[in-house]
């Protein structure tokens, strides 16, 4: 029975430092794409809007995050945005109206 509790305290315990680990990732990532278009993060931070399983281009199981966070051009006005991370690697953003560069 300590095993099993102790077990579940130390995955918890990595899932919180990975979780705080990709919410800085994504802080930078959402700064360097504001900065790309001459926008600004507001309020310097980012939110997890999902969470769910994906898998890598190997085919390996990662969790799979969504980051809501905006950005504004002048300071008076506010853009929704979102990026997605599989692991620690950017996979999608979109930041309205702008778009995407397919790869």
């Amino acid at each position: 029975m300590e095993l099993a509790f102790l077990s579940v305290l130390i995955a918890l315990a990595w899932f919180w430092m990975d979780s705080l680990d990709k919410r800085e990732k994504a802080i930078l990532l959402g700064r360097e794409l504001g900065a790309k278009f001459n926008l600004q993060l507001l309020d310097e931070t980012v939110a997890c809007h999902k969470l769910w399983l994906g898998r890598n281009r190997r085919g390996h199981v990662q969790l799979l995050r969504t980051y809501v966070f905006d950005v504004s051009a002048s300071g008076s006005d506010r853009l929704s945005c979102h990026l997605t991370l599989l692991g620690g690697q950017l996979q999608t953003w979109h930041i309205p109206p702008y778009l995407q560069p397919i790869a």
